[in-house]
């Protein structure tokens, strides 16, 4: 039976974290369905999913063999729950940064918010295991996005989110250039300029527990591009 909430968890190399976090999943929000979108990661990823899912019709994969990137894991999960019919849509990491309990709490804000975030940043900083550097670039990140762009968030970056159906179905999906983090700001300012509300439930932050962190100095760049290109567009009134 299809349920009203769809998972998406894009993957890269998520061995050793995919298994525990479907069983999360699957377990704390027991009325969604997850699907996992794998960039045919070397480390096999994919096969792991692949076997849970042949056992379990909540579990759903998608193996990617053309395309890589944050953003276009997330473009072809959002197209995947639209053509299926799901209302609402989670979107969070594979690595336990993200605690799969606070999945009901994102979907019940859905009620109030078009498009829901967990934020570090409300209620002092709810951050767990980092390194001074990282939280000083994500605290700079996030002044940086809202300098910007105007955005009425306290947490821009944060990766872990609910849409509601009509957000995603009111995006040009095909319109999306950015492809690493900067895709969430791009996703959060585009639901912005149409018109939807946005908001934030706190969450904890946790360091990932396996594996390493995907990102690099090429997407920081494109963050720094990509936030500035989406202001001037707005201005030009082209969003």
């Amino acid at each position: 039976m299809l349920g009203s909430t769809l998972v998406v968890i894009p993957t890269y190399e998520e061995r050793e974290n995919i298994g525990p976090m479907i069983e999360d999943v699957l377990r704390h929000a027991p009325d969604a369905d997850l699907l996992v979108v794998d960039d045919d990661s070397p480390d096999r990823t994919w096969a792991l999913v692949e076997e849970r899912a042949a056992a379990d019709p909540r579990l759903h994969l998608i193996r990617r063999r053309d395309q890589r990137g944050l953003g276009t894991a997330y473009v072809t999960g959002f197209r995947f729950a639209l053509e299926r019919g799901y209302h609402t849509v989670v979107g969070m990491d594979a690595d336990f940064s993200h605690d799969p309990r606070e999945i009901p709490r994102l979907v019940a804000a859905t009620e109030q918010f078009d498009l829901v975030q967990g934020s570090r940043y409300i209620g002092g900083v709810r951050v767990l295991d980092w390194p001074l550097r990282r939280l000083v670039l994500s605290t700079w990140a996030n002044f940086y996005a809202r300098l910007v762009t105007g955005l009425p968030l306290r947490d821009i970056t944060s990766g872990y989110r609910c849409y509601r159906r009509e957000v995603l179905e009111a995006i040009d999906l095909g319109g999306i250039r950015s492809n690493g983090y900067v895709f969430l700001i791009e996703m959060s300012f585009k639901a912005w300029c149409r018109g939807f509300s946005l908001g934030e439930v706190p969450i904890v932050f946790q360091e990932r527990r396996e594996g390493q962190s995907k990102i690099s100095k090429s997407i920081i760049w494109e963050s720094i591009w990509v936030v500035f290109k989406l202001r001037l567009l707005k201005i030009l009134g082209r969003l």
